[in-house]
């Protein structure tokens, strides 16, 4: 099919194609099928109720990568097969070449939704990595969650899951700050006073509820809040707002104050760690 196309022309280049195939088409020259065969092949799109289209390069790089892909691993299947290997054995030797590659994003795992949060958004703001979460038992249930990952836990969770991670690989382990600096900020004020302490982890909070009593007593009152807010009306009248590194962001109050949970020389061991199997 040859079309004619004139820059020139007043008539825009889009509607010259269009009334060109149309006239192809009410003529019989463009015979029925290649439609079909280009939405096949992905150079067009069918879109519920609109007409066909032609994708974006965006969207048909990421297609027809989907198809690269897929095509690649059905024809290690069929060679498999071919050469007498069964399924289960494909699917152990590939988990084991897997496994031994470098690791292209890092698995921070910890049960507490909100601390897992909290990890990520620190280890994000640190490192240049992509990242991912799961709880303990996600990982217990699917082990291929560890694949092509550098595992991330806090160091008093690592007994319960070391036993889960590749021996090839194991996990990094980060320490929590301690809050000394936070501790004798509330020593030191001279007044009673409201402390509020906000959060996107319930543990954080009740954590940071055992450790400030012995200081807090009857002397100050301590109240806390889950992140995000239903009302701000009680952080508002706090005079010291005690926040995580997600809620800080957020918080409007003057007298916010900022508790990092990982410790810088952690977040360090990270980054050298990563880059260290990027060079393998």
């Amino acid at each position: 099919m040859q079309l004619r196309i004139s820059k020139q022309s007043e008539i825009p280049i889009r509607e010259q194609i269009a009334e060109q195939i149309i006239f192809r088409i009410a003529t019989d020259e463009l015979k029925p099928g290649l439609y079909a065969d280009l939405v096949r092949r992905s150079w067009l799109a069918r879109r519920k109720g609109r007409r066909l289209i032609v994708r974006s390069q965006d969207e048909f790089t990421r297609v027809t990568r989907g198809q690269d892909l897929d095509a690649m691993i059905n024809a290690v299947i069929r060679v498999a097969r071919q050469g007498g290997h069964s399924l289960q054995e494909l699917r152990q030797r590939v988990r084991e070449r897997l496994l031994a590659q470098p690791p292209d994003h890092l698995l921070v795992i910890d049960d507490d939704p909100g601390l897992r949060q909290l990890l990520q958004e620190e280890i994000r703001k640190a490192v240049r990595w992509p990242l991912r979460g799961c709880s303990g038992e996600e990982l217990r249930t699917n082990r291929g969650l560890a694949v092509g990952a550098l595992p991330v836990v806090a160091q008093h969770h690592l007994p319960e899951v070391v036993s889960l991670l590749p021996e090839t690989r194991p996990a990094i382990s980060v320490t929590y700050c301690l809050a000394d600096e936070h501790l004798r900020m509330i020593q030191n004020l001279r007044e009673p006073s409201i402390i509020a302490l906000v959060s996107v982890s319930e543990v954080f909070l009740k954590t940071a509820q055992g450790l400030l009593a012995p200081i807090i007593e009857s002397r100050h009152t301590l109240s806390e809040f889950i992140w995000p807010l239903r009302k701000a009306s009680g952080i508002r009248a706090a005079d010291l707002v005690l926040c995580d590194s997600i809620a800080f962001d957020q918080v409007k109050h003057p007298k916010r104050v900022l508790y990092r949970l990982i410790v810088p020389s952690a977040l360090e061991y990270i980054a050298t760690a990563m880059a260290s199997y990027q060079k393998q």
